[in-house]
């Protein structure tokens, strides 16, 4: 008989993820904050810091899947879409440089009565500060850079 105690595979996977020192969670914080800084492919807000894309919404700000040069489809906003009575604008950082929004998403966006703004992702996040100080219905796709 083994004179250890039994452990749960929960708790199993637990102590294997602990002892890894990862711990992998949806990123997500529940508030709205300024966006302190930005690059070297992430952002720094609320006295944290996050590697990768970013939405900032009325509900929170929430890590997003999304690349420079990866599709601006409609199902990549769909987090936007569905907080769409809370939002009047999205402004939406593009990368380094400016891309157009395809036809598709800007229809999307209309039909929901949000105003979108496609501009650089350092432009992108000074103006969604300056809008979040004015607590404007603002919110923000921020690809990372």
């Amino acid at each position: 008989m083994d004179p250890r105690p039994a452990i749960s595979s929960q708790a199993n996977q637990r102590c294997d993820t602990v002892a890894k020192g990862i711990e992998i969670r949806n990123a997500h914080f529940p508030g709205r904050a300024p966006i302190d800084a930005y690059g070297n492919g992430g952002f720094r807000f609320a006295d944290m810091s996050h590697r990768g894309s970013l939405l900032c919404l009325p509900s929170g700000i929430y890590g997003w899947d999304m690349l420079q040069g990866d599709a601006l489809t409609p199902d990549r906003f769909q987090k936007v879409l569905d907080e769409a009575a809370e939002i009047e604008v999205l402004l939406i950082g593009t990368g380094m440089e400016l891309r157009p929004l395809p036809a598709e998403l800007k229809a999307a966006l209309r039909g929901k009565q949000i105003s979108s703004d496609p501009m650089s992702t350092g432009a992108a996040v000074r103006t969604f500060n300056i809008m979040l100080s004015e607590s404007r219905a603002v919110a923000a796709a921020l690809i990372a850079v």
